[in-house]
């Protein structure tokens, strides 16, 4: 009896003593990103039967049967989806926010609005120099303004090729950092507290993954993970400790697509594929301005070539260029202004050629079409910054819950602390008394 009570406070000692590791190590990793609480599941240990009663089992104690790491695979998931989601609105909403800022602070809807009004003032006395040449600045701000707000969409469009690359990179190296975390599972120990470490930091790769790009993660038997891109018919980025490359390929007009191992995926979320969607956004903003441009080259020059100047010569070309980026003033001085119709003679003051420039020009309404984009990219930016703000509130959730369930809550820590030092004490007490029975065993004479 007392050899069974050696064995069975031996083996309690041992149990408690793992319990109050594990316990410390979940209180002093409480605040540590991605750490997921740990518990220690225990099992009876049979001793076998005895030679009275065969059929009865003869208990020996407890052992330690694994470390559990308390963490809910549907919540991780979520967490991982919603936020891949809220980084795809967040970095799309700062693209729109660019593109918004590029036109309407560089001004082009003012300017031609200020070309409008001085082609209307001049309306009223077409031989006044001081008029023509209020025309000729405004037309030479105008074409400025288009410029700058091209220089700037371009601008925007490199800062967000930049981030996108930037994205990219880091998935790769996050990938690469998940194989080696894969090898090193496939040699753990099973529920060892090694292999418990490696699935916290598989776990939060993954999820450094999916604030970048969407992916889909399929859980081995042996814990490793293999990760496509894409979709669940994506492309494998990661498989084992083997892992392909995704790259980034740049169109044309700016917009991006994406390989991996030349194997095309469409990313449906994550910061890459928000700041993608906004380079579309943008691709359709600068054709639209290069139309409003190329709108106002063609109506004025068109209006030129019917009239004659202030000196009675034919009209020239007002403006060159074919978009935004390349307009530019190129009449030389308020005289070269076709004010006059065809055949008049010098310093005339028939103002029919300009009535009808100005009514080309009405008709064209590059100030609407420039006042629709400008609306029409406030409008994108406000509604996406909505969705923005609901999914933020989403991935929020997700995270509060995954952090109930599998978080560390200190008074369930301390409480569990007592306990199991209690268990300890209890056991070595144990001990103690099979210690004292031996002794007056041998003490009987």
């Amino acid at each position: 009896m007392s050899s069974d009570l050696l064995s069975i406070g031996k083996a309690g000692v041992r149990v408690a003593r793992a319990a109050l590791d594990v316990t410390s190590n979940n209180i002093a990793n409480a605040s540590s990103a991605g750490y997921v609480r740990r518990s220690v599941t225990v099992q009876e240990v049979s001793g076998g039967s005895s030679l009275s009663t065969p059929g009865a089992i003869n208990l020996a104690g407890a052992r330690i049967t694994g470390i559990v790491r308390n963490a809910d695979v549907f919540r991780q998931s979520e967490v991982r989806r919603t936020g891949s989601d809220a980084a795809r609105a967040s970095a799309e909403v700062q693209g729109l926010e660019n593109v918004e800022a590029a036109l309407e602070q560089t001004g082009v809807y003012p300017s031609i609005v200020a070309l409008e009004g001085s082609l209307q003032q001049l309306l009223s006395d077409p031989t006044d120099g001081s008029l023509r040449a209020q025309v000729v600045e405004d037309g030479r701000t105008m074409a400025q303004t288009f410029n700058t707000a091209a220089q700037s969409l371009t601008a925007a469009a490199k800062g967000l090729q930049f981030d996108a690359q930037d994205g990219v990179s880091q998935v790769n190296r996050t990938a690469a950092e998940l194989a080696r975390v894969n090898l090193r599972l496939m040699r753990s120990g099973d529920a060892s507290s090694d292999q418990s470490a490696l699935l916290d930091q598989r776990d939060g790769l993954l999820q450094q993954l999916g604030e970048h790009a969407d992916i889909t993660t399929t859980i081995n038997p042996d814990k490793t993970v293999t990760v496509t891109l894409g979709g669940p018919t994506g492309a494998t980025l990661v498989s084992g400790a083997t892992t392909q490359a995704l790259a980034m390929g740049t169109a044309a007009d700016g917009t991006l697509s994406f390989t991996v191992n030349t194997q095309p995926v469409t990313l449906g979320s994550g910061a890459i594929a928000g700041k993608a969607q906004a380079l579309v956004e943008l691709s359709g903003a600068r054709t639209a301005l290069d139309g409003i441009a190329a709108q106002i080259v063609t109506t004025l020059n068109a209006a030129q070539a019917t009239g004659v100047d202030l000196q009675g010569n034919a009209g020239q070309p007002m403006f060159s260029g074919t978009d935004a980026a390349s307009i530019a003033l190129v009449a030389n001085g308020g005289g070269a202004i076709a004010t006059a119709p065809a055949g008049a003679g010098a310093n005339s003051r028939d103002v029919s050629n300009l009535a009808a420039m100005r009514t080309a020009f009405a008709a064209a309404d590059p100030a609407g079409a420039m006042d629709t984009l400008l609306f029409s990219v406030s409008s994108a930016v406000a509604g996406r910054t909505v969705t923005r703000d609901a999914l933020a509130s989403i991935a929020s959730s997700a995270k509060v819950s995954l952090q109930a369930q599998a978080g560390v809550n200190l008074d369930d820590e301390a409480v569990n602390l007592v306990r199991f030092q209690q268990a300890y004490q209890a056991s070595a007490r144990v001990m103690q008394t099979a210690s004292d029975i031996f002794d007056s065993i041998l003490a009987i004479r």
